[in-house]
């Protein structure tokens, strides 16, 4: 016989292959420590970039959240403001009979010049103007009937354009808020 066997599988002088085949647990040191060394780089790499995707999840949770917050204080802001502003409108509309019935005396001279009567009357006007308390509706201006409530309609052939002719309560309004239209009579185009 030849010192070659026949059989493929079966290698003579490596003594690691040998000792596979026959069954033992010895493994070649060789390549283990190379797999081990290849597999604990590979689970480090592995562990620090699920660290850094944790890290920048959390991170990107955190600008939501701070987004969020700057969000909701601004919008927080914003509401207050309105709110004040509407609180500050319900309390002067309920001032405002009393502003007419001021303004009625005025024109009619019920209210002096120095007299009580009419130092209350300053002082209320001026309490309106602190808030931002501003009267309109004037004779000659342009109607306008988002501002003006027109209880008397008379044509005109001087005007080419509709246009206050007289105010029967003046309209007031805070900053750009409505409080209440002006009442007026109008003069209109003739046609």
């Amino acid at each position: 016989m030849s010192d070659k066997n026949p059989n493929p599988e079966h290698n003579e002088g490596d003594q690691a292959e040998e000792m596979k085949e026959e069954g033992s647990p010895v493994e070649s040191t060789s390549d283990s420590s190379a797999d081990t060394d290849t597999d604990a780089s590979a689970d480090v790499k592995d562990e620090a970039k699920d660290a850094v995707d944790r890290e920048l999840e959390i991170f990107q949770d955190m600008q939501r959240l701070q987004a969020d917050f700057v969000n909701y204080r601004s919008r927080v802001e914003r509401d207050r403001g309105a709110e004040r502003q509407s609180a500050i409108s319900e309390a002067i509309r309920a001032f405002l009979p009393a502003l007419d019935d001021l303004t009625r005396a005025e024109s009619h001279g019920d209210l002096p010049e120095g007299s009580p009567m009419a130092a209350v009357a300053q002082k209320l006007r001026a309490a309106g103007e602190k808030f931002g308390l501003v009267t309109f509706g004037a004779k000659g201006e342009r109607f306008d009937p988002e501002l003006h409530d027109a209880l008397v309609q008379n044509p005109n052939p001087e005007v080419t354009v509709a246009e206050v002719a007289d105010v029967i309560e003046p309209g007031y309004k805070i900053q750009d808020r409505l409080l209440r239209p002006a009442k007026v009579a109008v003069f209109l185009p003739a046609e």
